[in-house]
């Protein structure tokens, strides 16, 4: 077999993520070589991820190289998938899942409760489901969008532009933060995004299936994608991407799969929320289960307001 050419995104932490796979076929005896592509999300900076479009922002371009054969497979932070991918391309593995939390780090040695409204905190985020996350049990804190790798953040939120940012303890983690993490946030309150802390390895049909079948044996992490199939199948149904603050998280709960989340309106307010359990062979009737539910509660027209406000 030819070395499986990865297609990857530049950051450290995407290179981080690209390498791991190349271990993990490299343990399997299948060599690999990495190919770096630029992406929308990663050319503008200036714009929030809602505003430039959420389907594709980090995936379209290494999609185009595979689709071209120029790439075998292509590595992404499972959260930024799109819940339904362009014909032709499907999703063959997801590594095996990080602590899913969202996290608080700062430069800042000692950090205030969140709820402290003695001093307004700052944080930084350009996630509307953690914005809403925190209009919704915090509105006493503040938020301003900040884009960029995780360095370029971090140096940022050290000059000053806000008092902490708050991220995926994944990727802060991969990248040796730990020891800037303040806060790890309650599941309760904080159910993380789709895919959270998971890696996913995207192919074209147009990749051998004997090909697609090594790299899924050597990477893909079985407890873990059937998680994923149930938290997917419900962003699916909602036709969510990254500019919709959905959240959803599929557990192992001993032999059968608990898929809890929801979906929350931009200022905080409304907060739908539901709980499914079942059986492995029906996680993504779960998602299905789960999103039809939110729907029902009123989630259809929490959906079209949230368009609407983001199409203005």
């Amino acid at each position: 077999m030819d070395p499986i050419r990865i297609g990857t995104r530049g950051s450290k932490l995407a290179l981080y993520q690209a390498h791991h796979v190349a271990d993990l076929l490299t343990s399997k005896g299948i060599s690999s070589q990495i190919v770096i592509i630029e992406t929308k999300g990663d050319k503008v900076l200036d714009v929030a991820i809602s505003k430039i479009g959420s389907k594709g922002v980090f995936t379209e371009e290494l999609e185009n190289q595979l689709a071209e054969g120029k790439i075998d497979i292509a590595v992404h932070s499972a959260k930024d998938l799109p819940s339904r991918l362009p014909e032709g391309f499907e999703i063959i593995a997801f590594t095996k899942r990080e602590k899913v939390n969202d996290v608080i780090i700062s430069h800042q040695k000692e950090f205030p409760e969140l709820n402290n409204r003695e001093k307004p905190l700052v944080l930084g985020t350009s996630s509307t489901r953690r914005i809403a996350t925190l209009k919704h049990y915090y509105p006493n804190v503040k938020t301003t969008d900040i884009r960029g790798n995780l360095q370029t953040r971090i140096a940022k939120m050290e000059k000053g532009v806000c008092d902490g940012l708050l991220l995926a303890f994944a990727g802060v983690h991969r990248m040796g933060y730990d020891h800037l993490i303040r806060k790890e946030l309650d599941l309760k309150q904080f159910i993380p995004a789709v895919g959270q802390g998971s890696i996913g390895i995207e192919a074209h049909q147009l990749l051998p299936a004997e090909i697609k079948e090594s790299i899924s044996l050597a990477v893909n992490h079985v407890p873990t994608a059937v998680c994923l199939r149930a938290e997917r199948s419900f962003l699916k149904v909602l036709e969510g991407g990254c500019s919709i603050p959905a959240f959803a998280l599929a557990q192992w709960k001993g032999d059968l799969v608990e898929l809890k989340g929801g979906l929350m309106s931009l200022d905080g307010k409304n907060r739908l929320y539901d709980l499914f359990i079942g059986p492995e062979q029906n996680a993504e009737s779960l998602g299905h289960q789960l999103a039809e539910s939110i729907l029902t509660m009123g989630g259809d027209q929490v959906l079209k307001e949230i368009k609407k406000t983001l199409n203005e």
